[in-house]
């Protein structure tokens, strides 16, 4: 059974980041609110602006004027969907974490499956999608490619088809608030940190109203934080492709040889440039490799703040979450 609540303190933390979601936020509210006053324990809902540009933070500071259990916290600017849950679980105050986004993608109404697995003793209660119905046909694919591609690299058990829809104990929201990266992946770092894990199966549903704030390009970038956060083999596939490369150079260097000494001409200058192309293909490939985690040890030694808080409202310590302190 988890540990007993003290004082005023809420039993459970609801975290809701937020980037542009004018047109669900009254919805989220109404239902969380609903689910989570049927649980009769109390509970806090933390809405994390992540730099909204629409009328998402008037909305926000609306719904808190109306309901003494929201919180929030305003970004100074858009950190990323990460980022704004580190935020949130910075600030929870909660023995459980909850997080669930605001898209209502995933449905509030599996919270209370959750609490019940946390009541049971597990300490992460994961989600996992069964259906996927609601998307395109690539991004399912790409989803299901994604999460073996990394469960396959990560060296870590992390669950397929899992995304940040989870509750955390308390104690492993204190451990992920011990981690200082700044490319953050939290799912697997909560995969990393171990404790008692369990999932909970749902159906995922169709986005209420608004855009995916996913688009190809944050899914390659979120892919690539997700890869170079938790495996070094592509560094190592990068120095086995570059040793084939030079083995295969080699190899067509002493076939010219060969044919040179029979007598017979050295012929082929097409498959001579197309090899060079392909050489200098992967070389710039390793190059690559090679900068994606150079460029992330650079921004981790610069140690600057993961995020900055704008503003808040209902949140105690205004200055905790500024810096994500790190120990020297």
């Amino acid at each position: 059974m988890p540990a007993a609540v003290k004082g005023s303190a809420p039993l459970y933390s609801v975290i809701v980041p937020a980037y542009n979601e004018q047109e669900v936020l009254g919805v989220c509210h109404a239902e969380l609110r609903g689910v989570m006053d049927a649980t009769g324990k109390p509970y806090e809902i933390i809405f994390v602006d992540d730099g909204s540009t629409d009328r998402t933070p008037e909305i926000i500071a609306t719904l808190a004027r109306h309901d003494r259990r929201v919180r929030a916290i305003g970004l100074s600017r858009n950190f990323g969907h990460q980022v704004a849950i580190t935020a949130g679980l910075d600030f929870a105050r909660g023995q459980a974490v909850i997080v669930i986004d605001a898209d209502l993608q995933d449905p509030p109404s599996v919270i209370p499956k959750l609490i019940a697995r946390w009541e049971q003793g597990w300490e992460v209660v994961y989600g996992r999608r069964t259906r996927r119905e609601s998307e395109s046909v690539f991004k399912r694919g790409s989803a299901w490619l994604f999460y073996r591609f990394l469960r396959f690299l990560a060296g870590v058990p992390i669950p397929p088809d899992a995304g940040d829809f989870r509750l955390i104990d308390r104690k492993v929201c204190e451990a992920l608030k011990a981690m200082p990266e700044r490319h953050r992946f939290v799912r697997g770092l909560v995969s990393w940190s171990g404790f008692r894990q369990c999932e909970v199966p749902y159906e995922r549903r169709p986005r209420r109203a608004g855009t995916s704030k996913y688009p190809l390009l944050k899914m390659i970038a979120f892919a690539m934080d997700a890869v170079t956060s938790f495996s070094h083999k592509p560094l190592r596939a990068a120095t086995f492709l570059g040793l084939a490369a030079s083995a295969g150079g080699f190899a067509y260097l002493l076939y010219s040889i060969i044919r040179y000494a029979a007598g017979l001409a050295v012929e082929g200058w097409t498959s001579l440039v197309a090899l060079l192309i392909i050489f200098n293909g992967i070389l710039f490939l390793v190059i690559g490799i090679m900068g994606e985690y150079l460029g992330r040890i650079y921004d981790e030694v610069k140690a600057r703040p993961l995020y900055i808080v704008g503003r808040t409202i209902g949140i105690e310590n205004k200055t905790s979450g500024t810096a994500r302190k790190r120990t020297r």
